[in-house]
């Protein structure tokens, strides 16, 4: 069948994204890596790019775990015994030992009762969120939340939807106060680690509101974080932002398996009860394949390495390769957002600058992440810097010196 006029219509609206400057374009394809030499981390070929080998600063990879050797040979023993995939969704066909296996690891290195995997860690916000909101319940939400948690909310149509100020308590406290008035439930919803600035929510604080007001509503306050960012690459001993802030245990918290840990998947812990429920009602669990038996044993593999004196050793590491890149930028002159986090931020303010400044570093072979105006406010015009555990104090001083060449 003819699709001549939607195709038009489209190809219009990529014309609209492209003038307003929010076309993705094409993306790179890596296919090859050099691995580490001569005191400097792995190097990356582009196709296209003929013999340049690229550092990356773009990726979320930060302990390293998707080459360690440990994490590649437990997937490679998982896929010779059970096979490449699932075969199918758990409930059709049963699930996997090594499925099993990495819930009851990421439930005991949490500290929680429970834990359940899913496809991805959007998949784990669009599962988890929906079914536990109704017409009864209030939605409140920091302004800088994920993508995954905004598109959540919207599925699920809660009675009442409510955002405050990046990281305002006063805000929060009001909006709980409103919340009270009409609805028997509330949940706070909040990232760990917001992943354009590095910054981190304030759990304390958070999950003190929430017993506070909790008495207000007939099915209490729940407080859900999406800590992807911060699990793995956040802490003395990588357990994220409940970590850094004291020990605040969220009710429900999410990670990823597809960052820090170097795997893929997304998982959320929490009480037995909750995880009951959300295997027989959320249909991003229910209705698609889990990750690869391969997959899980590697990711309990990378917990495990996490949890070793090797793994101790990768976080220090890594937070030494954060100090040495934030204190780097502050001394040529360049601002950035506060933090410990390897997410780093280095405020432009300027679109063309931006763009320019992501070009200069592309063309000495340093791949980092621009983002201008409206993809964010103007003004708030950034490039995101990703530090990892696999960069050297050489590839630091390498990124520095481009920078430094272009000019503050």
């Amino acid at each position: 069948m003819p699709h001549d006029r939607i195709e038009k219509s489209l190809t219009a609206a990529l014309s609209s994204l492209a003038e307003a400057g929010r076309l993705k374009g094409a993306e790179s394809v890596f296919d090859g890596i050099i691995g580490p030499d001569e005191g400097k981390g792995p190097r990356y070929r582009i196709a296209g790019e003929g013999d340049k080998a690229f550092l990356r600063m773009n990726a979320n990879n930060y302990l390293g775990m998707a080459r360690q050797p440990d994490v590649v040979a437990a997937e490679e023993e998982a896929v010779r015994q059970y096979g490449a995939g699932p075969g199918a969704v758990r409930f059709i066909s049963g699930t996997w030992t090594p499925h099993i296996a990495l819930e009851q690891r990421l439930a005991a290195f949490h500290g929680r009762e429970a834990a359940m995997i899913f496809s991805s860690a959007y998949a784990t916000i669009m599962g988890l969120l929906p079914p536990l909101i109704d017409d009864r319940t209030a939605v409140i939400s920091d302004a800088l939340n994920h993508n995954c948690i905004i598109n959540a909310m919207r599925l699920a149509q809660p009675k009442e939807k409510r955002v405050y100020p990046h990281l305002d308590m006063d805000a929060l406290e009001s909006e709980l106060k409103a919340a009270a008035v009409a609805c028997e439930r509330a949940i706070i919803v909040t990232d760990g680690v917001f992943s354009m600035r590095g910054d981190h929510a304030p759990l304390r604080e958070i999950m003190a509101l929430a017993h506070r007001y909790d008495d207000e509503f007939a099915d209490n306050v729940l407080v859900v974080v999406d800590d992807s960012h911060g699990v793995g690459a956040f802490g003395a001993t990588g357990r994220g932002t409940e970590e850094i802030t004291g020990g605040a245990a969220a009710d429900l918290l999410v990670g990823t398996l597809g960052k820090a840990f170097g795997v893929n998947g997304g998982y959320v812990t929490g009480s037995q009860t909750i995880m009951d429920y959300l295997r027989e009602t959320s249909p991003f669990y229910i209705y698609s394949n889990p990750i690869t038996p391969g997959e899980a044993a590697a990711a309990t593999a990378a917990v495990n390495l996490l949890g070793s004196s090797r793994g101790i050793a990768l976080l220090g590491h890594l937070r030494a390769m954060v100090d040495r890149f934030r204190a780097g930028l502050t001394d040529i002159g360049f601002e950035t957002v506060a933090g410990e986090h390897p997410v780093i931020p280095l405020m432009v303010r300027d679109t063309e600058r931006t763009t320019a400044l992501v070009r200069h570093l592309r063309d000495n072979c340093i791949l980092a992440t621009g983002l201008g105006f409206p993809v964010v406010p103007r003004g708030d015009e950034e490039i995101r810097f990703q530090v990892s555990a696999d960069h050297t104090a050489a590839d630091i001083d390498e990124v520095l010196a481009t920078l430094k060449s272009f000019g503050t």
